[in-house]
């Protein structure tokens, strides 16, 4: 998992994500991060308990200590919150696959690691997974900067899992952004019950089969 400054109260300051212009660094005091790392727990023990319905603002401020008016200067909304909480799971995928890479012969080997790996931690709390998704499926202009980098960042672990220790082409970064793409699709399916997690990773394996194996 990535080092998360914000789980450290003895930090002067740590950099992060401002709460009004998402994906733009900002300094907050220890008190700011403490709170902040607050609202965050406390809104994902929400979400891991009663899916997006269970969390509500409210709630939030109360389980996590602070005034309503006060978690506003930080998300504009649940959906706001819910989508960093995303981009922190991403933020730990990319630690460990940085420390352990994926592992394959070819990149729809790879990809298939990645797919498997990520689909299981995701589907494996429901309830959270859902959430998320759905937060992340909202379409609110809050979140769109950082739904859009949400989509970029899973296209870029991707792109490093086909290409492997080789130059990433113009082909291969066009696979990752389609397989990101029929992977978030077909998890929106499974949190609407149309289907399995292992279906989901099969169909991302179809599509993998069709951008990347020998004609």
């Amino acid at each position: 998992m990535s080092e998360d400054p914000t789980r450290n109260g003895d930090a002067a300051a740590a950099e992060l994500p401002a709460p009004g212009a998402p994906g733009s660094p900002t300094r907050l005091a220890a008190s700011q991060v403490r709170r902040l790392r607050r609202i965050v727990d406390a809104a994902s023990k929400l979400a891991e308990e009663g899916g997006f319905e269970g969390v509500r603002l409210r709630d939030v401020a109360e389980a996590s200590g602070v005034a309503l008016g006060t978690l506003y200067r930080y998300f504009r909304s649940k959906e706001d919150i819910l989508v960093y909480v995303l981009a922190e799971q991403v933020d730990q995928l990319e630690q460990a696959l940085r420390t352990r890479p994926p592992r394959g012969d070819t990149p729809r080997e790879r990809a298939a690691t990645v797919f498997t790996l990520t689909t299981r931690a995701l589907t494996g709390r429901p309830h959270f997974a859902r959430a998320l998704l759905r937060a992340v499926s909202a379409g609110e202009p809050e979140t769109t900067v950082k739904v859009a980098a949400f989509h970029l960042r899973v296209s870029k672990i991707v792109l490093d899992a086909l290409r492997g220790p080789e130059e990433a082409s113009a082909e291969l970064e066009a696979a990752a952004t389609i397989l990101q793409q029929v992977w978030f699709a077909s998890l929106v399916g499974w949190t609407g019950g149309l289907h399995d997690a292992r279906t989901v990773i099969a169909q991302v394996d179809d599509a993998a089969a069709l951008l990347l194996d020998p004609r």
